[in-house]
């Protein structure tokens, strides 16, 4: 068949076409001439930003059952927790937990006509005196931080539903916001799930008297049959930037990453919680008066950064690898020839792109059989001024339908 001719081995990719229907797709949802953002240059030197880790509180499902049924939409109590399943009359279903906002699921139609996942999701026991929740990581997460003139920072932890919109028939979107305490920053997270696409909008708006930093991005998890089998179609030229990758509450990362005896060792990565986000993405770490605990940080000092540009058009992620990239297209296709399939990724007012291989050296359809995409600020800050409203996001493009 004609749309199989990709994974022939003597496939020659012809480098910045993409399908024209990913952007006029996310179009007609929204306006991606809405989302731009002014990219500024920042010195990279602010204090790194606190993160309070904010227990969530049990979600009332019977209420959201009441209040927000309908529209493709249905409401699934899990613990503390509740899932939200939105599904498309062709078949097409994507999942978010309430209170955290992760994405959890995202099924497509194929060119075989099955339904497959598209997103890597992990489910672990939980540890120490939790070890009766179950720890979900994965999917699509915001891994972000807040930074204003005054050096008040935040990090949202929790989110509320707010709207839902849409029909079965066509496409379905669910709302949810999130506020600081002091409720000056508003966040709005739109999800929208079309019958060949899903995108994820973040809406920052500053009510505050001070200008906000925003650092970090929207993570997504892709899920593979293994990093060997990804190929990346479209980066070749892109400059990008050799980094540690992060780690949040909902990002995956190999124990073994980076050490040096791993197939496709690089260089050495660190993992870091999220409460060091902005170590990981660039800042420089702040003097420490106090020499006695200087030497307890001195083992996570940043090494060089190792910087290029990408000469490969048709990049195969089999080595482990942590980069960011800039000037990088907004659109590209990832290419799994295990699953026999593609999916086109995209952003929109985030500049940069973030991506991690965990490597081919773990089993196949494993716990570590996925990339890591992230939409993203991580080496100059996004600035949203007083009064002002910044837009950004990701989505994902299923070019298989017929």
């Amino acid at each position: 068949m004609a749309r199989s001719s990709i994974f022939s081995p003597k496939f020659t990719p012809t480098p910045y076409q993409y399908p024209s229907i990913a952007i006029s797709s996310m179009m007609s949802t929204k306006s991606l001439s809405s989302f731009s953002s002014p990219y500024v240059n920042c010195k990279r030197d602010f204090p790194i930003a606190k993160v309070a880790s904010i227990p969530y509180e049990p979600v009332n499902q019977d209420y959201l059952e009441g209040e927000f049924s309908g529209h493709g939409v249905t409401f699934e109590g899990i613990g503390d927790s509740c899932i939200a399943k939105m599904e498309l009359e062709n078949g097409s279903i994507a999942k978010l937990m309430l209170p955290s906002g992760l994405i959890t699921s995202y099924k497509a139609h194929m060119w075989h006509k099955g339904i497959v996942e598209l997103l890597h999701t992990s489910v672990s026991e939980g540890v120490a005196d939790d070890a009766d929740d179950a720890v979900i990581q994965g999917g699509i997460s915001l891994a972000l931080s807040f930074e204003s003139d005054d050096q008040a920072s935040w990090s949202p932890s929790t989110w509320s539903l707010h709207q839902v919109r849409g029909r079965p028939a066509e496409s379905i979107q669910i709302e949810m916001i999130s506020n600081d305490p002091e409720r000056k920053i508003k966040l709005k997270h739109v999800v929208t799930l079309e019958e060949d696409f899903l995108s994820s909008e973040l809406i920052v708006s500053n009510s505050s008297s001070t200008s906000l930093r925003l650092l970090g991005g929207v993570i997504s998890h892709l899920t593979v049959s293994s990093p060997d089998a990804i190929y990346v179609l479209g980066l070749e030229g892109s400059n990008f930037i050799d980094r540690k990758p992060i780690l949040s509450e909902f990002v995956i990362t190999p124990p073994d990453f980076g050490l040096e005896n791993q197939p496709g060792y690089g260089q050495v990565y660190g993992k870091m919680s999220l409460g060091a986000l902005m170590s990981t993405l660039g800042a420089k770490k702040q003097s420490n008066a106090d020499e006695t605990e200087s030497s307890n940080t001195s083992a996570s000092e940043e090494e060089e950064d190792i910087e290029g540009e990408e000469d490969d058009n048709y990049k195969q992620l089999t080595d482990e690898m942590c980069r960011i990239y800039t000037y990088a297209p907004r659109a590209f296709t990832v290419m799994d020839r295990g699953r026999r399939n593609s999916i086109l990724v995209g952003r929109s007012g985030f500049e940069e792109l973030y991506m991690m291989s965990p490597g081919s050296n773990h089993e196949f359809y494993s716990k570590f059989a996925y990339i890591c995409v992230g939409q993203a600020a991580m080496l100059k800050p996004i600035i949203v001024e007083p009064g002002d409203e910044w837009r950004g996001g990701a989505f994902l493009h299923n070019p298989n339908l017929e």
